[in-house]
């Protein structure tokens, strides 16, 4: 435990100010975006998922962003899976992105909806064709049996589509996080870290600084 208690990093590489930042927390998301795609970090698109499931827990994963605009996050799953069922009893969700590389955390609270049906079948018709497979074989988040029987379902389905084009499965599609809350963290040294948080109202979106 005493090593475990030891561990700590000082963050020196950037700052953050409220006057510097852009009216537009989907701007200045793009700002860091772009800086964190320039810095070639790993599976930057990697997100923390957070939902509350039906009996009141909270659960939290990581998923992939695959797009974002004015409107919100959009990221792709089984509706059956546990997220899923979670989000049909409570469709509010957080996000949270980690660039350590960069000493950033941008954390998003929002409500979250089902993307069109063209807009699914869209990103799904340019997936790999062992992703396609896998959202029709993987009855996910469900207990199953063994290895064996997940490894024989792609199989079926693999034989089952191999002369046609693989639609797209209907349970399964788009989710976008609609932000009423967007946090952007720099690390700063002595723990004093920067802070910025926009909150969205009917006039549009107000910019605070928080206490690290």
């Amino acid at each position: 435990m005493s090593n475990i208690a030891a561990i700590r990093k000082d963050y020196m590489l950037r700052s953050l100010s409220e006057n510097e930042v852009i009216k537009s927390p989907i701007s200045q998301f793009s700002i860091w975006w772009d800086e964190a795609i320039s810095s070639n970090i790993d599976e930057v698109n990697a997100m923390t998922l957070a939902t509350v499931n039906e009996h009141g827990y909270p659960e939290a994963r990581i998923v992939l962003l695959k797009d974002f605009n004015e409107k919100g996050f959009v990221f792709f799953t089984n509706y059956e899976s546990r997220k899923g069922k979670s989000l049909l009893s409570n469709p509010k969700a957080s996000i949270v992105f980690f660039w350590k590389e960069l000493e950033r955390q941008v954390r998003i609270q929002g409500v979250v909806e089902k993307i069109s049906e063209e807009d699914s079948t869209a990103y799904f018709t340019s997936r790999p064709v062992e992703s396609k497979i896998g959202a029709w074989a993987s009855p996910q988040s469900e207990v199953i049996e063994s290895r064996i029987f997940l490894e024989e379902r792609f199989k079926n389905y693999e034989l089952q589509f191999s002369d046609q084009e693989i639609p797209k499965p209907p349970h399964w599609g788009g989710y976008i996080i609609k932000p009423s809350r967007i946090e952007f963290w720099q690390g700063r040294p002595g723990r004093l870290h920067d802070r910025i948080e926009y909150n969205k109202n009917n006039e549009g979106w107000t910019i605070e600084r928080l206490a690290p």
